[in-house]
């Protein structure tokens, strides 16, 4: 078993699957991956179990009844990796709009540098978005500009879903009650780190829409965020956030490993 385990949650990607999976484990740092399909009609699973004659030590598979959103995939996905020992959880989508080459500098921001959370960023250099249309650029950078707004989390792509994340973190903030599905998971779930004092680093990563199959996004996702931001900063304020982080022992100015990353700690 290798120390890194790789999420990717999967509704309908057979045109996408054998290739990601091939991609990832052709990287010189070796991760184990774990597909979380949600009942795929067009076989996704099946093409996932041929693999895993190939990969029998690898590559596993966990198929759930319906689509139950992304939420709850990486949930799943999150419990499974924590119950068998994993160092490094990493969320990423099947469609090679993240580059799994991008993996590696992840996992050396938490592995060898020692950040909680590593963040792969659209937006942390300028705008690094690929093939999207500009109605769907500007929404998506508005939308973290909108979270930094609400939420004063100084996180230049909240909405970014492409991550390394710790088993330490996973273990505290799972344990809290995570409370969306959707896109807004993706701020909820670095909103809980932030506000638990852990150190994050945002890692610029160049992000490529989708070529193969369709995308899964839809108005309700948004709308989902869009008010889900108010609730969890409205929520913090009722409640008291044991801070678990490293950033209690680390000071607060401690710099990023490059120039072309941000450290991210609440104050």
């Amino acid at each position: 078993m290798n120390d890194g385990l790789v999420l990717i949650p999967t509704y309908n990607e057979r045109e996408n699957a054998e290739l990601i999976v091939r991609k990832v484990f052709s990287l010189p740092q070796a991760f184990d991956v774990l597909v979380i399909d949600d009942g795929s009609p067009d076989g996704t699973a099946d093409i996932i179990r041929g693999l895993q004659q190939e990969f029998p030590d690898r590559l596993f598979l966990e198929e759930r009844t319906g689509k139950l959103g992304l939420g709850t995939a990486y949930l799943h996905g999150f419990r499974w990796a924590l119950a068998r020992g994993y160092d490094y959880i990493f969320e990423m989508d099947a469609d090679f709009s993240h580059n799994p080459d991008d993996l590696s500098r992840l996992y050396q921001a938490c592995a060898n540098e020692g950040y909680d959370m590593a963040i792969g960023s659209r937006y942390i250099q300028g705008v690094n978005v690929v093939n999207w249309p500009m109605d769907r650029v500007l929404m998506s950078w508005f939308a973290s500009a909108y979270v930094r707004l609400i939420t004063g989390m100084p996180i230049a792509d909240a909405t970014a879903g492409f991550k390394c994340y710790t088993a330490r973190v996973l273990r505290v903030i799972t344990n809290d009650h995570v409370r969306f599905v959707g896109y807004a998971f993706q701020i909820e779930m670095k909103w809980l780190a932030y506000k638990y004092g852990f150190r994050i680093i945002e890692v610029p990563i160049i992000f490529t829409d989708r070529t193969r199959g369709a995308s899964k996004m839809t108005k309700g996702i948004f709308k989902e965020a869009f008010f889900g931001v108010v609730q969890m900063k409205v929520g913090s304020w009722l409640r008291r956030y044991e801070r678990t982080g490293r950033d209690a022992a680390t000071p607060a100015n401690t710099p990023a490993p490059a120039p072309a990353t941000r450290t991210t700690e609440s104050r």
